[in-house]
């Protein structure tokens, strides 16, 4: 079935930005595990012809959100990010901006990181990624762009540009 291919082939990407999104790896599979089973369930829903990579980040981010709201009402939530996978290279320099990287995600809000992860990992555009979390374009580059200068913050330690005076 060409559908079932249509998802088989977007695993690696739901697997990725879960990871992201929950920076946990155990909740990541989970939530990649309901997003797959959900998709299956509802594939009648599915219009074909329409973005199916849009439709499973949106049923991803429909659960996610959805967790989010569970743990905000009591539920436990295991959030150990030690066992995030990264991928790293053997540049000891490159492994400690990955973490900073992802510590510095962790310290945006989600609705911010939703929004970079979707854009900057992923690769959707304003539109797609505007249908995902069910929002206005303008409220995707708003977010986006707050996202980005926080990154920019916390990445560069809170410090500005060093500003240079002319001297005559």
């Amino acid at each position: 079935m060409a559908d079932a291919e249509g998802i088989i082939t977007y695993i690696p990407h739901l697997r990725r930005y879960a990871r992201a999104l929950t920076g946990d790896q155990v909740a990541a599979e989970d939530l990649v595990q309901d997003t797959l089973e959900r998709a299956w369930k509802r594939m009648a829903l599915w219009r074909p012809g329409s973005n199916i990579r849009a439709w499973l980040f949106t049923i991803m981010h429909n659960l996610y959100v959805n967790q989010i709201k569970a743990a905000a009402r009591g539920a436990q939530r295991n959030a150990n990010s030690s066992d995030v996978t990264l991928p790293l290279s053997s540049s000891h320099d490159q492994r400690l901006e990955l973490r900073d990287l992802h510590k510095a995600l962790q310290g945006l809000t989600d609705e911010q990181r939703e929004v970079v992860l979707l854009i900057g990992l992923e690769q959707l555009s304003y539109d797609e990624a505007a249908k995902v979390l069910r929002i206005p374009v303008g409220t995707v580059m708003s977010r986006l762009s707050r996202g980005r200068e926080h990154l920019r913050l916390i990445m560069n330690r809170g410090s500005s540009p060093t500003q240079l005076k002319a001297i005559k």
